[in-house]
């Protein structure tokens, strides 16, 4: 009987072992699959993203244009009337630039002083 008894045992132990090994290729199988669907997940999400970013940017382009075109005028518009004024007065506006090239002289030279 201890014979029959080991080879019952053998086979239980056999048995368990295919057990095993197929609970094992079957987790194997799983995983392959989580990661596969996983990588097409995170491809799927980084086109939508690029996409995403790229149609911003575009955006920001277009909008970015829009300001400068503006800013581009009003610097003209800036530019003529100065023109005009400076034909207007030529001595007064001499005076005022000359002003201001003081103050900013000062200005400067203020905060060397007084960093002595």
């Amino acid at each position: 009987m201890p014979a029959n008894s080991l080879n019952a045992a053998a086979n239980e132990a056999d048995k368990a072992k295919d057990a095993a090994q197929d609970a094992v290729d079957h987790a194997e199988r799983s995983f392959a699959e989580a990661a596969n669907a996983a990588r097409v997940s995170l491809t799927e999400a980084a086109k939508r993203v690029e996409k995403s970013v790229a149609e911003g940017f575009e955006t920001l382009r277009a909008q970015s244009r829009t300001y400068t075109d503006t800013a581009g005028q009003q610097l003209e518009d800036a530019q003529r009337y100065v023109s005009e004024r400076v034909r207007e007065r030529p001595i007064t506006a001499t005076l005022a630039g000359l002003g201001v090239g003081v103050l900013i002289g000062l200005l400067i030279a203020g905060g060397r002083s007084n960093n002595r």
